[in-house]
């Protein structure tokens, strides 16, 4: 037996076991999508969110393998096949060796939240703003130490008052921050754990405020989405939906009765006539399966998928694809 191992019969064998998922690999890439798409650029393979610019038509962009923020602009008369260019504009010194993974526009104040995380090792997690004309850095706010229990900051909202919050993947809970930085309290709930241990490895995930006034979030391997009455001693209710969302990442509100639910295994449009008490899933949009989709960014009233997933070298290929609910 051990011969064959050494053999090169086995050697011929492993080539042409590793060269099937690459081959599929080649063959998606080849496939021009049926809805419109931006290409763009960068130095990084992973691109974790994403969220489109209105006033200064561009889309800013986490890079959740080095850590900071790029910008990707487009041009009005953009030609999807003509590939865009990311620009860095945030290096963050105080969260060297920690990827961003989610970014937010608060567009009242002018700036953007990104959120800072030891993507492997879960023992740090920071929150920082900054100016979205001058990149100044206004705040920079630790969350979490290497001292304390497991942790990952993942995603980002803003309220209308302008404090911040920001979901824990691994300690399941959501920071609040206040609208300079501080570190104002801690939400939890035993709603927000599975009730299988295995459900709950990765848990609290994307996160938006309702212009109502409350917090929708969701847990990432069941798939259950919470409504957090911020304004009512931070009340967690259970959403009831009619079709489980399994896996749920990055979450974007189309509207108030409307929401975009990103998710590796495809992208769902969840609906509620009842304040989100109930949901019900109306839509469901294919995604590039290989590339996979980790949120979700509204641009000029369509939605467009970002896919954490870069392909090529040197350069890596990054695409947002617009949803087509059906």
């Amino acid at each position: 037996m051990a011969s064959f191992f050494c053999s090169t019969k086995f050697l011929l064998l492993l080539i042409l076991l590793s060269a099937i998922p690459i081959a599929i690999i080649i063959s998606l890439e080849s496939i021009t999508p049926t809805t419109h798409y931006y290409q763009f650029h960068s130095t990084g393979w992973f691109r974790e969110s994403s969220k489109w610019d209105q006033v200064n038509r561009r889309f800013i962009v986490s890079f959740t393998d080095t850590g900071g923020l790029g910008v990707v602009n487009v041009p009005d008369d953009h030609n999807p096949n003509v590939v865009l260019e990311e620009i860095p504009v945030v290096k963050n010194t105080d969260a060297v060796g920690n990827g961003t993974c989610g970014v937010f526009i608060d567009r009242p104040r002018n700036r953007v939240i990104a959120v800072f995380a030891d993507v492997f090792g879960n023992t740090y997690s920071a929150v920082a703003a900054y100016d979205l004309d001058s990149w100044k850095r206004l705040f920079f706010t630790q969350l979490s130490t290497s001292g304390g229990a497991k942790s990952f900051a993942d995603d980002a909202t803003v309220d209308s008052e302008g404090n911040t919050y920001v979901t824990d993947a691994k300690g399941t809970q959501i920071w609040k921050v206040g609208v300079d930085g501080q570190l104002l309290s801690v939400i939890k709930s035993p709603l927000f754990h599975a009730k299988e241990w295995y459900n709950d490895l990765v848990t609290l995930n994307g996160i938006v405020y309702h212009p109502n006034g409350y917090l929708l979030v969701a847990h990432t391997i069941t798939g259950n989405l919470f409504k957090v009455e911020i304004k009512n001693d931070n009340k967690v209710t259970l959403v009831n939906l009619d079709n489980r969302l399994t896996v749920a990442d990055g979450l974007e509100l189309l509207s108030p009765n409307k929401l975009v639910v990103a998710g590796a295994n495809g992208v769902k449009l969840v609906e509620s006539t009842d304040n989100w008490l109930t949901g019900s899933v109306v839509g469901r949009s294919s995604v590039l399966t290989h590339r996979i989709a980790t949120a979700a960014t509204v641009k000029d009233g369509k939605v467009y998928v970002n896919h954490a997933l870069g392909m090529g070298y040197p350069k890596k290929k990054h695409v947002f694809l617009e949803a087509n609910f059906s």
